[in-house]
């Protein structure tokens, strides 16, 4: 019997501005870039649809301002197969942006929040019911943090598990992260939620906060699993990158997806790990993004 899990995405939906330049320019200096285009992009919305195209029953719950950006994404979530009937019109801010600089395969980003800011706890519990008949909450960190919080606090007074991706990078109470069920942290934001740069002592600081699992993304090097009972490395697999922008937004929907499932710890997160590569391998966010059956068949050793 296949397994369709239901997930609630509760986050940001930004238009990503994305231009390539052969490097980061200095503060103050200008150079000539090239190959400007636009995509579909912010934490929630990335992990939405990675969600969805890897098989799962998805629903978003954000908001967007009440302009051409904010159409578009929505309707690119539908596009996807994502439930956007909680989708949200904010008023008084535009949608969110992401200034997007990519470099020999890398990348660095601004964002301004816009309407994503204005997500409310009221605006979770108006759609407590929605969190309840979930079987996951993911979340991540572009929507105010009271926001999430009360979305992690209904998800677990109704028995939902919640998978939290601490991004971007901030120090958060340690009663906060104890709300999360699993962490999907990088190394600069396990370092920085820790003060620990050692990332299996950061990770094993965080499980002592109180995290039940946590999965430390590290790279090119791969991820560090730990569950309490063991800590594991996983390495890399072998692929030329070309856009690293939504990996790891792929690998946490990605993660959702197989946990959700029923799939066990190590084997959802070397599913995560095939679906982020496959990520790296193309331009943009949302379009980076694979499908179920391109995972399988990456992980079956087919070459793209």
């Amino acid at each position: 019997m296949i397994i369709i899990p239901k997930i609630l995405v509760v986050g940001s939906l930004n238009m990503d501005l994305c231009v390539e330049t052969p490097r980061v320019p200095t503060m103050g200096e200008t150079i000539l870039g090239g190959g400007f285009f636009t995509s579909p992009g912010g934490k929630g919305a990335n992990q939405a649809v990675a969600a969805a195209r890897l098989g799962a029953d998805v629903a978003m719950l954000g908001r967007v301002g009440r302009d051409a950006f904010g159409a578009q994404l929505v309707e690119n979530l539908r596009l996807n197969a994502v439930d956007t009937s909680h989708i949200l019109a904010a008023e008084a801010a535009p949608t969110g942006v992401a200034v997007i600089l990519l470099s020999g395969g890398d990348n660095c980003i601004i964002v301004d929040p816009g309407a994503n800011a204005l997500l409310t706890p009221g605006d979770i519990e108006a759609m407590e019911a929605v969190v309840a008949a979930s079987d996951m909450l993911v979340l991540q960190l572009e929507i105010p943090l009271a926001t999430a919080r009360r979305a992690m606090e209904l998800a677990h007074a109704h028995g939902v598990r919640v998978l939290l991706n601490p991004a971007p990078a901030q120090r958060l109470p340690a009663d906060f992260l104890a709300l999360a069920d699993l962490l999907t942290p990088n190394e600069t934001e396990c370092e920085l939620l820790t003060g620990l740069a050692d990332e299996r002592q950061g990770a094993q600081a965080l499980l002592d906060m109180g995290v039940s699992r946590v999965v430390v993304t590290l790279g090119g090097k791969g991820v560090l699993c730990a569950d309490g009972e063991r800590m594991l490395h996983k390495p890399a697999l072998p692929v030329r990158a070309v856009d690293t922008t939504a990996a790891g937004d792929c690998f946490t929907g990605a993660l959702a997806v197989s946990l959700a499932g029923g799939a066990p710890f190590g084997e959802a997160v070397d599913f995560a790990q095939a679906a982020a590569a496959l990520t790296v391998m193309r331009k943009g966010a949302q379009a980076s993004l694979p499908t179920c059956a391109e995972a399988e068949a990456f992980i079956s050793g087919v070459e793209f």
